[in-house]
């Protein structure tokens, strides 16, 4: 069974850092680009961040950049979330996704083939 599985959401205060993970099971993810995304309650799906295939190129969207760092680790078949300053706002539930892109990254949400379940991750004090 082909599936993506994220975990690392948890509880945080304003201000922490929590690192979620992406881990695939039955394919994997060298020749996939890896978006991360996040829909909070009531809000719309928002692209947060992608990383190409070879890691070689990244994107941020302004919410996140210089707060958020996305890498992947092929031989652990794993990408990863840094996420620091978590601010309220940054409630939500992130997802990740995989699109077999070559060179770079997908440039709409439906060119991702796979899609994980989703982690919550909740900032509050």
């Amino acid at each position: 069974q082909l599936q993506l599985v994220e975990s690392g959401g948890g509880l945080v205060q304003p201000g922490g850092s929590l690192r979620l993970s992406c881990a695939a099971s039955g394919f994997t993810l060298d020749y996939y680009a890896i978006g991360w995304f996040r829909q909070a309650p009531g809000k719309e799906r928002e692209g947060l961040s992608c990383i190409s295939s070879s890691g070689g190129s990244t994107n941020y969207a302004d919410s996140v950049k210089g707060r958020f760092t996305i890498s992947r680790d092929n031989a652990k078949n794993t990408v990863y979330l840094q996420m620091n300053s978590l601010q309220l706002e940054d409630t939500a539930v992130y997802y990740c996704a995989a699109g077999a892109v070559v060179g770079g990254c997908p440039a709409y949400p439906d060119e991702y083939d796979y899609w994980g379940q989703g982690t919550q991750v909740t900032v509050s004090s």
